[in-house]
């Protein structure tokens, strides 16, 4: 069996026990943000950084009901959604000045209210910055949101979360497709529920 075909094989592996039931949870916990004004920040490394800013990117502009209207209408409300891990100066200015691992937690010690969202990625689930960064937003009663595998050191993540999403894998590979997935899942389902879905997705 070729590579391509056994990782193929274990994607739908994955796929056929179905859809979690925190991807109908998270979109819930979005959907109350968006009625009450409450911020959602995004935060992983690597491939879980992109993801976080993916996330920004769909769930923020999808969202938004009165997408490309005049400037001067009374703007919907739409979800307060920003991706840590898009500010490269800021990122780089914590790592060097007071460690990576308080490269997420800082900017939430500025940003985070209670009530707040903490949405951390981390394929393995040990990622000492993004679990620090849950920690803090737990403390100060912001709700907390992991996306995880199904690694030995997801067992860290998961008493920090309120809701914990993990992919049915433990190949970093594999549960990185997961993860852009079930945030599409999660964006799609939060478009519905607000009436901004695109077309085609009705059904």
């Amino acid at each position: 069996m070729s590579i391509a075909t056994r990782y193929y094989a274990d994607m739908q592996a994955g796929f056929a026990e179905g859809p979690p039931e925190a991807v109908a949870q998270i979109a819930e916990v979005l959907l109350a943000c968006v009625g009450s004004g409450r911020s959602v920040y995004t935060f992983g490394n690597g491939a879980s950084a992109a993801l976080a800013g993916h996330l920004a990117c769909d769930l923020g502009k999808g969202s938004a009901a009165d997408l490309g209207e005049a400037s001067t209408h009374r703007p919907a409300r739409r979800l307060r959604i920003v991706s840590l891990a898009d500010n490269l100066a800021l990122t780089t200015a914590y790592g060097n000045d007071v460690g990576y691992d308080s490269v997420f937690v800082e900017p939430l010690k500025s940003l985070a209210a209670p009530q707040d969202v903490a949405l951390g990625i981390s394929g393995s689930g040990g990622s000492p910055n993004v679990l620090r960064a849950l920690e803090y937003a737990r403390s100060i009663g912001a709700t907390t949101i992991g996306l995880t595998g199904r690694q030995l050191k997801a067992a860290l993540m998961a008493p920090l979360c309120d809701i914990l999403l993990t992919a049915p894998s433990d190949v970093m590979e594999q549960i990185e497709d997961f993860h852009v997935s079930f945030g599409h899942m999660i964006a799609l389902e939060l478009r519905a529920r607000l009436g901004t879905s695109p077309v085609g997705w009705e059904r």
